[in-house]
């Protein structure tokens, strides 16, 4: 159908992926979620971070292949009032659900 994409191509040539990441170090009360979203946002993906009871920030981003791993690229490092130990992540099937990246609560 015109004007329809499937699940995992933007276009004709561009492959969606997602990634979950979790990240471990200081990264809670130092704004590293809304860095993130930013981050996302001038990146063009979609989905979420936010913080876990254990101290760590949950991210996931879909979009084109590229811009998600220059993301995960950038939460090795993070704002420069976090210090990132780790930083986790998996291939995760995209929902396409979302047209934005939100600061979850």
């Amino acid at each position: 159908m015109p004007g329809k994409c499937g699940p995992h191509t933007l276009g004709d040539m561009t492959t969606v992926t997602r990634v979950h990441a979790i990240v471990s170090g200081t990264v809670q009360g130092v704004g590293f979620r809304y860095w993130t979203a930013r981050k996302a946002d001038g990146l063009e993906l979609t989905g979420y971070a936010r913080n876990l009871f254990d101290g760590t920030v949950e991210v996931e981003a879909e979009g084109p292949s590229a811009a998600v791993d220059a993301l995960v690229a950038m939460l090795h490092s993070g704002p420069p009032s976090a210090t990132v130990a780790e930083v986790t992540t998996r291939a995760v099937v995209p929902h396409g659900d979302t047209e934005t990246f939100d600061i979850l609560h």
